[in-house]
Order: C-alpha cells, then sequence, then structure tokens
C-alpha cells in the first residue's frame, strides 16, 4: 500500500517539476514508462481554467518504447505557426488542465500564412507586333486606362489602291469611357498616322512634347481636326498623373527631336515603354542625349516589365552616331562642284534637315525646300525653334531658277519612292518646278523602310536616265538609324533590370531576335521573356505573367474617304482583277418566257484585247446562248441559278482555250 502512495506521489511532483520549453528531449520517467517529447504540430486550445502555465506541454498517456523511439524527431527548435481558431474539436477527452494555449505567430513564419495576391495590370498591344508601324498600346490597372502612340503602316504591294492602313480601334472605343489619356512618343507616322481616324470617333487628350504636338496639328488640319484635339505638353522628368497611373517622360535620342521613353507607374509595378531610341553619345543637339540615368534610377528601384524597341535586333553592335552624316554630306557637297545639289529625306527628320541647312550655309548656297510634307514641317519647326535658319538663306521654289546651280541646295520628300513625292515627280520629268538634268548631284539621305526598295530602285533610274548623279543606299555615309543595335538593347535592359521582358516594334524575327539578345545576357529568366502578338490582352503582377484573352485587333484599310471598306474579299477580288481581267455578259431576257430578247454580249477588261481576239470572243458569245437555251428548256426561272449556270459554262470555255480565269460577271436584265 506505501508502495503505491509512494508511486503516486511521485507522479505528482513530476506533474510541478520545470520543464524545459519547445525542449524535444524524450526520456523514461521514475516509473519506467517512456514519456513523450513535447508536439510540434500544436493545435491552439481554451485557456486554462485552473491556473497552470499556458505553456506547459500536453501529456498524453505512455505508449511502447520502441514505438515512441521510432517517432521520436531530431532534437531542434520547431518553428512557429500561425495562430489557429481557439476552438476545441467535438469529441476530444482532454480535460481543461491538459490544455494549452497557442502561441502568438511570429515573423519568422512568414511562410505559412496564406499571401495576398499581387495587384494585377493588363498590357494589350493593339498593333507593332510582327510588323514595323501602326504602333499602339493599351495599359490597364484597377479599371483605368491609357494608350501608348497611335501608328498607321503603310500598305504592302499586294494591297491594291490602299493608301493606309491603321489599326482596328474597336477594344478602344468599346473602353473609352475607362481610358484616361493617350502618351505619344515622338512624331513618327508610325506612331502618329492614325491619330485624325481614332479622333473622329474618340476624342481622347493628348500627351506630347512640343515638337510632336506640332506635327500632330499639321496632320490633323488635313481633317479640320485641329481645332478640337485636345493637347497637353509634357516635357521630360515631369509627371504626368492619370487615374491610378504615374507617367514620367524620359528623354531618348532617335531621329527626330522630343523623343520619349515612358516610365508608367501604377499599383502593380512600374513598366517602361521606351518608344523608338537609340544611345549616341555624340548626338548632333547637346540635350538629346539619352537619359540612361532616369533608366538606371528605376532599375534600382524595381521595374516590373520593360518594353523596348525591336527594329535593329538583328544588328550586331552601336548604331553610328549622326555625326557621320554630317561628314558624310559635306565630302559630297564637296563633290557636287557647281553642280545643284538636291537632298531627299524624310519630312520628320528635323535634324538632317539642320544639317543640310548648315552645310548650305558654309558653302554659300540657298536653301529650297519641296514637298507638302516638307514644307509644312520646316515652317513649324522654325516657329517653335527647332530649325534654325537664316531669312536670307530659304528661298522659294519658285525662285529657284533665278540662281545659277552651284547656289542651290533643294530639300525634298521622295527619300522611299512614294509615287506622288517630289522626287518621283522629278523622276518622271513631272514635276512643274524642277527639271532634273546633268547639272544635277542627288543625295538620298535614307534606307529604303523593307518593302520599298522596288519603288526607291525605279525613281533612282528615272534620275539616272535623265543624266543626274545619284548618290543612294551605302553609296556613302549619308543616313544612320534611329534605332538601337545589339549593344545598345543590352544596355537599356541592363540599366532597367525588369522582372519581365516584352519586345515590341519589329516583325517577328526582330522580336525573336530581341527574345534571345536578353536571354543570354542572363538576368532576366526565359519564362519571363514574352513575344506577344497583337490583340493579347497580357496579365502582369509581381506573382506571374498570363494571357488571359484576346481581344480585337488588326489592320483597318484607308482607301480614298472609306475607312474599313475594303476588306480581304475586296482585296481579294482585285488580286483577281489585276491577274487575270474581268468578262461582263448582258442579255435582257422576257421575264414570263424566259426568250432571250437581245444578246448576249461580252465586254473584257483586262483580259484580252477584243479586236484581236474576235475568235475566242465569239466562241464565248455561243457558249453563254447555249446556257441560256439549256435554262431556258429546263423551264428554269430562278435568274441567280441562271448566272450561275451561265458563268460556269464560260469560265470552263474560257480555261479550255487561254488557261486564264478571268472574274466572270453575268447581268441578266428581266423584261
Amino acid at each position: 500500500m506505501s508502495a503505491l502512495l509512494n508511486e503516486k506521489l511521485e507522479v505528482f511532483m513530476e506533474e510541478f517539476k520545470p520543464k524545459r520549453k519547445n525542449s524535444n528531449y524524450s526520456g523514461s520517467d521514475k516509473t519506467g514508462g517512456q514519456r513523450r517529447a513535447p508536439r510540434q504540430n500544436h493545435q491552439n486550445k481554451a485557456p486554462q481554467e485552473n491556473g497552470a502555465p499556458a505553456n506547459k506541454p500536453r501529456r498524453r498517456p505512455a505508449r511502447p518504447a520502441a514505438a515512441e523511439a521510432a517517432q521520436a524527431p531530431a532534437q531542434s527548435v520547431p518553428a512557429p505557426r500561425p495562430r489557429r481558431p481557439r476552438s476545441t474539436p467535438q469529441g476530444d477527452s482532454q480535460a481543461p488542465h491538459q490544455q494549452r494555449r497557442g502561441r502568438k505567430p511570429q515573423q519568422s513564419s512568414a511562410s505559412h500564412y496564406e499571401m495576398t495576391p499581387a495587384i494585377p495590370m493588363h498590357i494589350c498591344p493593339l498593333g507593332g507586333l510582327g510588323e514595323v508601324g501602326k504602333n499602339i498600346t493599351l495599359y490597364e490597372c484597377q479599371g483605368d486606362m491609357i494608350l501608348v502612340d497611335c501608328g498607321l503602316v503603310f500598305p504592302d504591294a499586294d494591297m491594291f489602291g490602299v493608301d493606309l492602313v491603321i489599326p482596328d480601334f474597336t477594344y478602344v472605343l468599346e473602353n473609352k469611357d475607362r481610358i484616361k489619356g493617350l502618351f505619344i512618343t515622338h512624331g513618327h507616322e508610325d506612331h502618329i498616322g492614325s491619330l485624325p481616324y481614332l479622333l473622329k470617333k474618340f476624342n481622347v487628350p493628348i500627351y506630347a512634347a512640343r515638337l510632336t504636338i506640332g506635327l500632330i496639328k499639321n496632320k490633323l488640319e488635313e481633317h479640320g481636326l485641329a481645332s478640337s484635339a485636345i493637347f497637353h505638353e509634357i516635357r521630360p522628368r515631369q509627371k504626368v498623373k492619370l487615374g491610378c497611373f504615374t507617367v514620367e517622360p524620359i528623354h531618348v535620342n532617335h531621329s527626330i527631336p522630343d523623343a520619349l521613353a515612358f516610365a508608367i507607374e501604377c499599383p502593380a509595378g512600374v513598366v517602361i515603354h521606351t518608344g523608338d531610341f537609340k544611345v549616341d553619345y555624340t548626338p548632333l543637339s547637346g540635350d538629346a542625349v539619352t537619359d540612361l540615368s532616369t533608366i538606371a534610377e528605376y532599375g534600382r528601384k524595381g521595374v516590373l516589365a520593360l518594353l523596348s524597341d525591336s527594329t535593329n535586333a538583328e544588328r550586331p553592335g552601336f548604331t553610328a552616331t549622326e555625326q557621320t552624316v554630317a561628314e558624310g554630306v559635306r565630302g559630297l557637297f564637296a563633290k557636287a562642284g557647281k553642280r545643284r545639289i538636291i537632298v531627299a529625306t524624310f519630312a520628320s527628320n528635323i535634324y538632317r534637315v539642320q544639317q543640310i541647312i548648315d552645310l548650305a550655309i558654309e558653302s554659300g548656297r540657298k536653301v529650297a525646300v519641296s514637298g507638302r510634307s516638307m514644307v509644312s514641317n520646316t515652317e513649324m519647326a522654325r516657329e517653335l525653334g527647332y530649325l534654325h535658319a537664316p531669312d536670307n538663306v530659304l528661298i522659294q521654289i519658285e525662285e529657284i531658277n533665278k540662281y545659277p546651280p552651284e547656289k542651290v541646295v533643294l530639300i525634298t520628300t521622295g527619300s522611299q519612292g512614294e509615287p506622288l513625292s517630289a522626287l518621283s515627280r522629278m523622276a518622271q520629268a513631272s514635276h512643274r518646278q524642277v527639271k532634273v538634268g546633268p547639272n544635277d548631284f542627288i543625295i538620298i539621305s535614307a534606307r529604303p523602310i523593307p518593302g520599298n526598295e522596288k519603288t526607291v530602285t525605279k525613281v533612282v533610274n528615272g534620275l539616272l536616265a535623265l543624266g543626274a548623279e545619284v548618290i543612294y543606299e551605302n553609296m556613302y555615309d549619308t543616313h544612320v538609324s534611329g534605332h538601337a543595335c545589339q549593344e545598345e538593347q543590352k544596355l537599356m535592359l541592363t540599366l532597367a533590370h525588369p522582372q519581365y521582358f516584352l519586345p515590341v516594334h519589329g516583325e517577328f524575327k526582330q522580336l525573336k531576335r530581341h527574345a534571345e539578345t536578353a536571354e543570354h545576357l542572363g538576368y532576366i529568366p526565359k519564362q519571363n521573356i514574352y513575344i506577344a502578338e497583337n490583340g493579347q490582352n497580357i496579365r502582369l503582377s509581381a506573382d506571374g505573367m498570363a494571357v488571359e484573352n484576346t481581344v480585337t485587333a488588326g489592320a483597318v484599310m484607308v482607301d480614298g474617304y472609306g475607312v474599313g471598306d475594303v476588306g480581304n474579299v475586296v482585296l481579294r477580288d482585285r488580286h483577281h482583277l489585276s491577274e487575270d481581267g474581268i468578262i461582263i455578259v448582258t442579255a435582257a431576257v422576257d421575264g414570263s418566257t424566259g426568250q432571250v430578247l437581245s444578246g448576249p454580249d461580252l465586254v473584257s477588261r483586262g483580259f484580252v484585247y477584243v479586236r484581236e481576239s474576235e475568235e475566242l470572243m465569239d466562241g464565248a458569245r455561243v457558249q453563254v446562248e447555249m446556257a441560256l437555251d439549256r435554262s431556258l428548256s429546263d423551264n428554269m426561272h430562278d435568274w441567280a441559278s441562271v448566272k450561275a449556270r451561265v458563268r460556269e459554262a464560260l469560265s470552263s470555255y474560257i480555261y479550255r482555250k487561254t488557261k486564264r480565269s478571268p472574274m466572270i460577271l453575268p447581268i441578266l436584265l428581266e423584261v
């Protein structure tokens, strides 16, 4: 009996023995039973009611020693877990004095918390990917939207009759109540060209630099929209807040003044949209250096994504400085000698125009400009202070014949061989004021845009045939690109150090090469580099990147005053007409009997010369008569079916005789 009392006393004293906190010690008590180590996965219980210490470990009935030893963990302090609800599971048989209070969560256990999802933003390119031109990008965060750029692209050779190609604004117009503004990187056509067509439907506020606004106004005046447009002039390092977006313009170097990149800040993070840029350490204008320090500053703070120009992604090294053009053209001025100098360049290339004016002053020549866009842009740039030329140097185009050839420099449009440009009309000897001849020295200070090589060659051939000497393409240093090559792209990637990278502004091969350049740097994981497509709605946050859906995006063709009325069907018909021509069949038919009252008559355009193919046309007429007779004998009065039968019979006959498939248009007049 006394032995039993002693054993109970030892157990009671063991309850009040001090225990080492969080100890994983596991041993035997004095009775020889195996004692369990403190449980690491504690469940929070209700507070003890008997005043026992809250952190006292629970005790359970002893287990067999072998089983307990197998489950004993290594000796280490268990990681605390977040507090759970203070509820006792139903059916818990533990007494209140056996329960313990849960620990307070500690900072070191952050991995156990449920993380709050990062705020996302959406980037939706509506143009400019897989193509050079038509640049427009929509940014969205927390319901607010902004646009960057609104450009066009010139039609391909197979777009017969099309004047311009602009983006599809369907998604923009669907969300116009959420769009706070439109930011323009610079004043080239592939970034501002489609603005008139957007402003006719949605008068969105425009944020752009001073020269860019001047170029846009010149364009809008042609459409009668200059007075109604809403402009806000922006300058580098001056932030603009629209909704949840804060946009900081960053100066970059390009072939036109006032070129900007944008740091777009929103609750999701910072996105840098470079626009067109290059890194020229010796630009013509001292304030034209790309602001690399600001980009690096954002990179140190953290950039969520970088959208960067890919135009020259296939070219290694650095883009040549504009100073090389100045020296190259100076040498050509000396080579021209006593001849008249004609220089063709882009109307928006204000830097190049200023170079030519400066060289003309050095050589004692007068300067005239030709071409509507060249005239309007030079006048506007002079008014705004971007172009400097003494009044006694500039002369009107009508005055050039009053001066000897060695005293004249003519700056003109047409460097891309545009059919209606001033240089093209000179090559065709149809320019009213300028007659090109052996006394002319012509410099084409631009490289052909991909797709324009044939038109440029045609112009060069025409000028050479008239006796002029022509300097074009890479014969001398007459042009440098305004876009970054691979080493400059690497510099931009390194300074910005983005979490995600999306190459933009280029054909797919250029986007692909730019993505490879970023991958080889090693700063950005491959899975964080994405080559997007027009219309993809990209969801971007610190947690990840995904394409949520696809919105309406594509090409809208402008033909004259018609916008969007020329589609794939019309282009297919134009292509068909361009290859094989058309045959129109007309006949008058009695509506009640189906008898042919007159005809059939055949009219051909673009197929054969009728006077030299009378036998072929007579045979075609016989085929039409036979088809109409068969329809009459079958009592067929469905005129659509009759037309189809005529079309099939005539098409089969023409193909057997000529191996051609002209468009056949039957017209039956029911009398």
